[in-house]
């Protein structure tokens, strides 16, 4: 027979494991909802952090790691700093452990030795102007929560590029392909969605990897058609790319599509979803919780279908740029749904390339994928 302590003892036990199971159930869904909320600007998990050693006339010294030795134009981002560098510079003198870069630009502040940056595909800061020395206007599209500021980048024909940046970026981001679309007569317009600086905040305040985010999208195609597109090309990086699709499968507007780029598609958001939670910090034993909140927040449930779960629904030309390299967005799901669809999906595989940064590894084999796919779709 169970004394009266021995019963006190073990009700007191299970209310200590019940009230440790709810603090870890609260603490897993504040791992959620910060993995969740967007940042405009902030790096994404994985970004490769890299320390200045100098700079020279056009060249730039940084540490040396995978992420300093990739190929291509990027972006270096620390608070009040911006750059731009190119490829690497193998016969330039340096130490064994530094890699000197061709020093493009410094927009920014200044690199000066020891300055920790950020290695962003975002190459450009500002405005299509700018940056660019392209004319665009400053346009508000109407979309479901208040206004959603746009760049329009007038051009001759009348099909449009829509331009819907990622996770970690901004609608500065797709200025890297705007000059190649320019010169081919594309007009652009460059959005900025729900969570975005100058936007709407999302009514939770939290990003849903394009499930509540397309709608906006459907605002700019809905935009596009009123002034003056008779087609649009839905251009869509990261998060952007899974919008583009899921506004083929629900807007009413889809058959004014006449094709789609996708750049880094989140196309398995279980393995993304638990990147973006493990960059919080969030521990291990907290992991399975910050999951299931950060699914259930994001309305991604385990019956939910990701987005071209469906290949045979595809009606429209699909050109995809992955690699294997990208460890936020598996490129595996691309891989398949180029399989599934080769008469209507072209994958270009981009090696040595991070999440959202394919055109940077490689500008001029992108341009030459994306001009081909185009050029019938003008």
């Amino acid at each position: 027979m169970r004394t009266a302590t021995a019963t006190a003892t073990a009700v007191t036990a299970t209310l200590i494991g019940a009230g440790a199971a709810a603090a870890a159930v609260a603490a897993g869904r504040y791992a959620a909802d910060a993995a969740l909320r967007p940042e405009p600007g902030r790096p994404l998990p994985g970004t490769p952090r890299l320390s200045v050693h100098s700079t020279a006339a056009g060249r730039v010294v940084l540490t040396r790691s995978l992420a300093s030795l990739r190929p291509g134009t990027y972006g270096l981002d620390a608070p009040g700093i911006h750059a731009v560098i190119g490829p690497v510079l193998p016969d330039a003198p340096h130490d064994p452990d530094a890699v000197v870069r061709r020093l493009l630009a410094v927009t920014h502040g200044s690199l000066d030795p020891g300055t920790r940056v950020a290695l962003t595909p975002q190459v450009h800061l500002g405005n299509p102007r700018t940056a660019l020395g392209l004319d665009h206007a400053d346009v508000d599209v109407p979309g479901e929560l208040g206004p959603l500021p746009a760049w329009f980048v007038p051009a001759a024909r009348d099909t449009w590029v829509i331009a819907v940046h990622g996770l970690g970026g901004s609608r500065e981001h797709p200025m890297v392909v705007m000059p190649f679309l320019h010169r081919h007569k594309l007009p652009v317009l460059s959005l900025a969605y729900r969570g975005d600086l100058g936007a709407p905040a999302s009514p939770d305040g939290l990003g849903h990897l394009g499930e509540s985010e397309w709608r906006d999208l459907d605002a700019a195609i809905r935009y596009a058609l009123r002034y003056g597109a008779r087609r649009v090309i839905l251009h869509g990086w990261s998060t952007g790319a899974t919008m583009a699709l899921r506004a083929l499968e629900r807007s009413a507007l889809a058959s004014r599509v006449s094709g789609v780029v996708l750049d880094s598609p989140v196309l398995d958001w279980h393995t993304t979803l638990r990147g973006l939670v493990a960059a919080r910090h969030t521990p291990a034993p907290l992991m399975p919780f910050a999951m299931r909140a950060a699914e259930g927040r994001a309305g991604l449930r385990a019956d939910h279908r990701p987005p071209a779960a469906d290949p045979g629904a595809l009606r429209v030309p699909v050109l995809l740029f992955h690699g294997p390299d990208d460890t936020l967005a598996p490129w595996e799901p691309s891989r398949r749904l180029a399989a599934a669809r080769p008469d209507l999906v072209t994958l270009h595989t981009v090696r040595e390339a991070g999440h959202g940064a394919m055109w940077n590894a490689d500008p001029a084999g992108y341009e030459e994928a994306l001009r081909r796919f185009l050029v019938p779709l003008m």
